[in-house]
């Protein structure tokens, strides 16, 4: 039998718990508990979910590697064709944890309407593309097919769309630079707008139109087999800079290999301040947390001040009468980490399910809602660390039974 906690159970379970002088402060050190396990799942779910979406948005536009000719590194347009017999393509068999290889092209170009006019980035995608990762920015009409002959469907963004005062259905035409010289006369074409998307990113959504590939192949005067570059999809995002000095070392010496992080290692500067002050967050939410529950066994132990001299009257050890607080403690904190979870983790459901909350200024955030994302093993380890944390903050504290003496403990009123 644990002498310990059956004590510990008997002073939880009895009336006088209740209606003692520290039931209010216990309380209260429940609440901080309960209120930092909500303020740390929140801060965890907001933090991660807004990582991963903005990742996800990155490489939906490029891949989270790419692979081009080195004489492209500097431009968005495609300069220089790349056959599209490479051992890593369709597949990179020779890589583990590649998802998808796809080929692409771009060219810069000029939309002229009979009022106004908008430059773009017209990204040539084909039958590989993957359109998975675009299917929620869908806003209006449907995505683009090229599985058939050549034809004059394209994919453009509704803040190019409203610049243009063009929607589904309406045509414009398009002009191209030849060879990149300005006194040759343009390539002109006359593309069909058939879908319009809306990813939040504004340095993405103001420049990207998706057309045929084919249209640019014959524009550059391409063979059919010729393509600007490999956009690479991974499995896991965490293994990115690994993978990529892989393939680096996989494609021949010809071709170069750039991902998402080096292309935009602003944005991922900043993404990178999230882990700080999610860490943050947590580490002040403990402490309260810590100092709450330190108060109340305190005052817990005041109270049975009596109690402690009786048991070491007894003959009872220190160490043993501190673990029946400690025990008390455990289940105080407990309570508050059941409710903290309870209300934390139904908040975050419902925001992933209904999406509730909405950032004021969405174009600093590359989305009009606040994404959230959180998983069991992070919500267990969340849970025992604080518990661990906690109970080890009130190590300290319960030291002062030890200071007790019998006989004044028993007289003590």
């Amino acid at each position: 039998m644990n002498l310990e906690l059956f004590i510990a159970k008997r002073l939880i379970t009895g009336k006088e718990h209740k209606i003692s002088i520290s039931a209010p402060i216990i309380k209260i050190a429940i609440a901080a508990i309960a209120i930092g396990v909500i303020m740390m799942l929140i801060a965890i779910a907001t933090g991660v979910g807004l990582k991963q979406k903005i990742r996800e948005k990155i490489a939906a536009f490029n891949g989270h590697i790419q692979i081009s000719n080195y004489d492209n590194n500097t431009s968005e347009v495609s300069l220089f064709p790349i056959s599209i017999h490479q051992d890593f393509y369709p597949e990179f068999k020779n890589v583990e944890g590649v998802r998808h290889v796809q080929a692409v092209a771009t060219k810069g170009g000029i939309i002229r309407t009979e009022d106004t006019f908008e430059g773009m980035l017209a990204k040539g995608v084909g039958t590989d593309y993957d359109w998975n990762v675009f299917q929620e920015y869908i806003v209006d009409g449907r995505l683009p097919d090229y599985s058939g002959k050549l034809n004059d469907e394209v994919l453009i963004s509704r803040m190019m769309a409203n610049r243009l005062q063009l929607g589904v259905g309406d045509t414009f035409f398009s002009f191209f630079l030849k060879d990149g010289d300005a006194s040759k006369v343009p390539n002109n074409r006359r593309f069909n707008i058939v879908g319009i998307y809306d990813s939040g990113f504004e340095e993405f959504d103001a420049t990207y139109v998706f057309v045929d590939i084919r249209h640019i192949q014959r524009m550059n005067k391409w063979e059919d087999d010729e393509i600007g570059n490999f956009e690479v999809f991974l499995d896991d995002f965490d293994q990115l800079e690994a993978k990529s000095n892989e393939i680096y070392g996989k494609t021949v010496s010809s071709l170069d290999t750039q991902n998402i992080k080096t292309k935009y290692y602003r944005i991922f500067e900043w993404l990178g301040l999230f882990d700080f002050n999610i860490a943050l967050i947590i580490g002040i939410m403990i402490i309260v947390g810590g100092i709450n529950m330190i108060t109340a066994l305190l005052v817990l132990i005041l109270e049975r001040t009596q109690m402690i001299g009786i048991l070491k009257a007894l003959g009872s050890a220190n160490w043993s009468i501190r673990k029946v607080f400690l025990y008390n403690a455990a289940y105080l904190i407990a309570i508050g980490l059941f409710w903290g979870n309870l209300i934390g983790l139904g908040v975050i459901f419902l925001q992933d399910k209904y999406r509730m909350f909405k950032f004021p200024n969405p174009e600093e955030y590359y989305i009009e809602y606040i994404p959230v994302h959180i998983d069991i093993p992070t919500v267990v380890l969340l849970n025992l660390g604080v518990m661990f944390l906690c109970l080890l903050m009130l190590l300290v504290p319960s030291y002062i039974i030890t200071k007790i003496t019998p006989v004044k403990a028993i007289q003590f009123e």
